[in-house]
């Protein structure tokens, strides 16, 4: 059998088992795409923010005013706000002589937010040696090890603070089996936290568990939990970014319906912006043969990630947008040789055998899958990018592997993905 007549059989098999009946309604979620701009100022801040001078020493007011300015750039994706928080996170670790650990977690999860994992993972270090909130940083500890790609040492935090009835821990393990690929462990004990959540009555846990419940929902193809928990999410913050995405992506991955997507990513638009945001506008766009509109999007990706302030945030977008927008491979491969270094994931690597793939080294990009990518991860997108350099080189048996891990992947890849797919399959 022809492999293009195996991937469609493969698509109707699947679509089967799907919730191919489930259609969204706009009049679900019309009502949150009016919500107001964001106020980036409060009576709390502007009383905190009062107190400190430029020679200030006023210690809470700097931890305050830092957890506001984390707080806007959450709500609106400013990353001048990232970067005031940790300006004053980093004068409060400076003079902090109670609680200083505490403060240093802060700023390390600020590191993190920027990317910056290495100088997260030594604060983090610090901040767990001098003794105080051991607990807080061994959690801390996990989730830098987890962007590092350190997974063992990853492992032994998450078993330092093993507790099945604590918030903290079920999140964490949820994570470490999505790692491992065990989607029905991780939405298990996703399930067990959010209930955590309910049971507490914790608007800020509820929103957090409520938004990445209904992403886990969705890579498992339960395409109405998703949507649904997505809703959920809005009820309770209506101005939330993230689950509005979520939205426009069911309704362009699973119904592909670009234009009402790109309706609620305008929507958006005027309350919250970041370069990834005008990644998806630009792929809904091409994928629904909106060239001119495409262009635009692409345009502003690229004017907005020029602002220095984000630092190594969108590396591995720039690396996929050297490789897929022009030919200047070896922009790509050096932008991935600086991710590696950053994190060394088998995400990253992937990205890095990516490169030297399409610059046309393909002997060394099979050295690097075979040793740091191939069976290290169940990211689609890397799944993507083995199946096609194994098809380009002609290892069919493991690019049939891959075909069938990937269409069962496809809302998570989305439409544009499965073209790709297709045309792979003639060759």
């Amino acid at each position: 059998m022809k492999p293009y007549i195996l991937l469609i059989i493969l698509l109707a098999v699947i679509s089967c088992q799907t919730e191919t009946e489930f259609s969204s309604k706009s009049s679900d979620y019309e009502k949150f795409l009016s919500s107001e701009s964001p106020k980036v100022t409060s009576k709390y801040f502007e009383l905190w923010n009062s107190k400190i001078k430029a020679d200030s020493l006023q210690l809470l007011s700097l931890g305050n005013v830092a957890s506001e300015y984390a707080r806007f750039f959450s709500e609106n994706g400013n990353i001048n706000y990232l970067k005031k928080a940790e300006k004053a996170l980093t004068k409060a670790v400076e003079i902090a002589a109670v609680n200083r650990s505490g403060y240093m977690r802060a700023l390390s999860r600020n590191y993190i937010s920027q990317h910056r994992f290495k100088e997260a993972l030594t604060l983090a270090e610090s901040a767990r040696d001098l003794g105080s909130g051991i607990r807080e940083s061994q959690s801390l500890l996990f989730d830098i090890h987890m962007e590092l790609g350190n997974y063992r040492l990853a492992e032994r935090y998450l078993d330092s603070i093993r507790n099945i009835s604590d918030f903290g821990y079920l999140i964490r393990a949820a994570k470490w089996n999505d790692h491992k690929g065990d989607l029905d462990t991780t939405i298990m004990l996703m399930e067990k936290a959010m209930q955590k959540a309910e049971s507490a009555n914790n608007r800020t846990l509820k929103i957090w568990s409520y938004s990445n419940i209904a992403d886990y929902y969705g890579h498992a193809g339960r395409i109405a939990d998703s949507y649904r928990y997505y809703l959920k999410t809005l009820e309770l913050d209506p101005g939330n970014a993230y689950a509005k995405k979520g939205i426009a992506w069911i309704v362009f991955s699973h119904e592909k319906n670009g234009m009402e997507a790109l309706r609620i990513l305008n929507a958006i638009e005027r309350t919250y912006a970041s370069p990834d945001h005008y990644l998806l506008k630009y792929e809904i766009a091409q994928y629904s043969g909106l060239e001119e509109e495409a262009a635009l999007y692409l345009d502003q990706y690229y004017n907005l990630v020029q602002n220095k302030a984000y630092g190594s945030m969108y590396t591995s977008h720039q690396v996929q947008f050297y490789i897929d927008e022009t030919t200047n491979y070896q922009k790509a491969l050096e932008l991935a040789m600086q991710e590696v270094n950053n994190r060394a994931t088998p995400e990253t690597y992937s990205l890095l055998a990516y490169a030297y793939f399409n610059k046309g080294e393909l002997q060394k990009a099979m050295e690097i899958v075979r040793e740091h990518v191939d069976g290290k991860t169940y990211e689609p997108a890397v799944q993507l990018r083995l199946y096609e350099m194994y098809r380009t080189i002609g290892e069919k048996d493991r690019s049939v592997e891959l075909e069938k891990a990937i269409v069962e992947a496809r809302y998570e890849l989305g439409p544009s993905a499965i073209t790709k797919i297709e045309s792979l399959a003639r060759l």
